[in-house]
C-alpha cells in the first residue's frame, strides 16, 4: 500500500500562487503514475493534471491549462503542482493520488483563493 502525504495548501489573494507537495511512501514511487484533483463544497471531485512516472507526459483540465503545472522528482518521491493566476473558484481541497487506476489517495489540503 501507498502513502501519499499532501502539504503546502493555504489561504492566497486572487491572482497569486501555491506550490503543493505530496510526499509517497511504501512503493516504487519512479513506476507511478501521479496526479491532482479537488473538490470544491457541494461539488463532485474533479481531475486536475497527472503525470507519467516518466515525468515528461502531463495532462491538465481545460480549467487550468496554462497556470498549473504538475512535476515529479523520482529521487524524492514527491509529486508537486505549481498553481499560478489563481482564481476564487480553484478554492477547493485539493487531493494528490496515485496509481493507474487511482486506487491511493491522500488526506487533501485545503486551498482558499480569495476575491
Amino acid at each position: 500500500q501507498v502513502q501519499l502525504v499532501e502539504s503546502w495548501g493555504g489561504l492566497v489573494q486572487a491572482g497569486g500562487s501555491l506550490r503543493l507537495s505530496c510526499a509517497a511512501s511504501g512503493r516504487t514511487f519512479s513506476s507511478y503514475r501521479m496526479g491532482w484533483f479537488r473538490q470544491a463544497p457541494g461539488k463532485e471531485r474533479e481531475f486536475v493534471a497527472s503525470i507519467r512516472w516518466s515525468g515528461v507526459t502531463a495532462y491538465y483540465a481545460d480549467s487550468v491549462k496554462g497556470r498549473f503545472t504538475i512535476s515529479r522528482d523520482n529521487t524524492k518521491n514527491t509529486v508537486y503542482l505549481q498553481m499560478n493566476s489563481l482564481k476564487p473558484e480553484d478554492t477547493a481541497v485539493y487531493y494528490c493520488a496515485g496509481g493507474n487506476g487511482w486506487g491511493d489517495w491522500g488526506q487533501g489540503t485545503q486551498v482558499t483563493v480569495s476575491s
